[in-house]
């Protein structure tokens, strides 16, 4: 903060000062009227860096992305209640990948509260379903302690977003102060009583399997999970991870499928489900005639802990008591050939797995090209994969944003649909002003593919020329080549797996933003 004398701050250099101290180094924002003094408050702190975004949900998104790289919380800056309802869908998401995230709202004065201006709003009621921790600073002197405590709730357990209400007065008003930063708490250790239960089972299970999610998908919890597979415990990780550590020389863990049928008879025969990290599985949707609990019907369950929880410790201390120290192989090093015809969703993930370099970032929104990229990129380099946690798309973009700002000497990738892009195709100008090492990959179909696999999936009917409109992006096409480039960011189009693959191949060795639309069947 600037030489103004600490008696003399406002509420909004109070609290900008405040998640400085606390070690916020990032800002997404879109502000609007009742946030010009956090505005020029984050002028004057150089230790954040604040970065314009076009819509709050690429800001909320961005914040995702940095935190699930970083490990800190950023912090988002929205206006109002209609702000924050603008960046809601990745406010879900975060929230669905225990992601730390300091959402801070903008507000009327307290006096202009109850005239009911235009863009009034019961904000906290709004805040409250996706925010693990939600106040309003309605007095001057709370200010900078309610930052504090913002920034360390964010940690949990289990990590998340919150929410950080600030009224335009208090926010011009001076005679704030500073307040301490406040230790985060640490993830919860499992008890050993537990540990030694589950040791216990599975030495008496003939079929054992582990659905892992949280810590032990880093590089310190990988070794724990390949010496328990070389036990004979399959393990298994969630369909969708916050971030994974992949690629060769690190152990893989299967991932459990998407659609329920194919999870139900994955998990067919298991008779003991231990759960580490996460919760019991259960489908993304209800479909006619499918359950929605995914767990093998007659297994022991024994639950070592949830989100809340340090899954790396707990299952470290797992193999330990079996006394698990083989450990199965690690994913080898691919060396596939150039992909030649048709451009689809498994030749796009050949040309990444062969040109992606050591330690890129993966920001995974393709929907439907997701999965097949996922699995060729196994030994490839190794990696992080960011994959989409709660199902709102359109994270893609904005996530790599956060990714590329958290760790700029790596290249990040962002995989994304044609359908997904679109919600936050602002990301685009984002990337160009910040200068972002970001290679966007875009699936070109003209659809929203994976809703024709689910209406039929559902039960719908056969769609007539209504339904199908609403399933279709082709009247007019996009073209997202001259998106792009209206934005600042160089494009090119590839229709063939060739084409791909020397696109791709460039801009791993090109620095900057660059987008490929990859034209691929509907």
């Amino acid at each position: 903060m600037s030489a103004t004398d600490m008696g003399e701050l406002t509420g909004a250099e109070a609290i900008v000062g405040t998640l400085a101290a606390c070690g916020v180094t990032a800002c997404f924002a879109n502000p609007g009227t009742s946030e010009m003094h956090l505005v020029t408050a984050l002028d004057r702190e150089p230790n954040i860096r604040s970065v314009l975004c076009l819509f709050e949900g690429v800001a909320t998104g961005a914040a995702d992305g940095f935190a699930r790289v970083s490990g800190r919380p950023a912090v988002t800056l929205l206006h109002l209640g209609p702000g924050y309802l603008n960046g809601g869908a990745n406010i879900h998401n975060a929230r669905r990948a225990f992601t730390p995230m300091i959402n801070l709202i903008g507000d009327h004065a307290l006096g202009h509260r109850s005239l009911d201006a235009p863009l009034a709003s019961d904000i906290a009621a709004l805040a409250a379903p996706n925010s693990r921790w939600l106040r309003s600073a309605d007095r001057l002197e709370d200010a900078g302690e309610l930052a504090a405590e913002a920034f360390a709730e964010s940690y949990g357990p289990a990590p998340g977003p919150v929410s950080l209400i600030l009224p335009a007065d208090i926010a011009w008003t001076r005679g704030a102060h500073l307040a301490a930063p406040r230790a985060p708490a640490s993830l919860h250790r499992v008890e050993e009583s537990a540990i030694a239960r589950a040791a216990d089972a599975l030495r008496r299970a003939k079929q054992p399997a582990l659905l892992v999610n949280g810590s032990a998908l880093l590089d310190g919890g990988l070794p724990a999970l390949a010496r328990l597979q070389g036990a004979g415990v399959r393990v298994i990780c969630d369909t969708f991870v916050g971030r994974q550590a992949r690629g060769a020389g690190r152990f893989a863990p299967s991932r459990l499928p998407y659609f329920a049928e194919a999870a139900i008879e994955d998990l067919s025969g298991v008779d003991l489900l231990l759960i580490s990290g996460t919760k019991p599985p259960v489908a993304f949707f209800a479909y006619p005639n499918t359950p929605g609990v995914l767990s093998p019907e007659g297994a022991m369950i024994i639950d070592l802990g949830g989100p809340d929880t340090d899954s790396a410790d707990t299952l470290e201390r797992l193999a330990d008591a079996l006394g698990a120290y083989t450990a199965a192989p690690a994913s080898v090093r691919s060396e596939l050939p150039q992909p030649s015809g048709k451009l689809n969703a498994h030749t796009i993930g050949a040309s990444i797995a062969r040109h992606l370099p050591e330690n890129a970032v993966i920001s995974d929104d393709g929907v439907t090209a997701g999965l097949p990229v996922y699995l060729a990129t196994a030994g490839a380099a190794r990696h992080d994969w960011l994959a989409q946690t709660g199902g709102a798309i359109g994270q893609g973009m904005p996530v790599a944003i956060g990714a590329a700002i958290a760790r700029p000497e790596a290249k990040t990738v962002c995989l994304t649909g044609d359908g997904a892009g679109m919600y936050t195709v602002q990301s685009l100008w984002t990337m160009a002003r910040e200068a972002l090492d970001i290679v966007t990959v875009v699936c070109v179909n003209h659809a929203y593919r994976i809703l024709k696999i689910e209406l039929a999936r559902t039960g719908a009917g056969a769609p007539g020329p209504a339904a199908s409109g609403m399933l279709s992006l082709d009247a007019p096409e996009i073209d997202w080549v001259k998106l792009a480039e209206g934005m600042g960011v160089p494009a090119e189009e590839a229709a063939t797996a060739e084409a791909f693959d020397d696109a791709f191949r460039r801009a791993m060795e090109t620095r900057g933003p660059r987008l490929i639309a990859a034209l691929v069947p509907g």
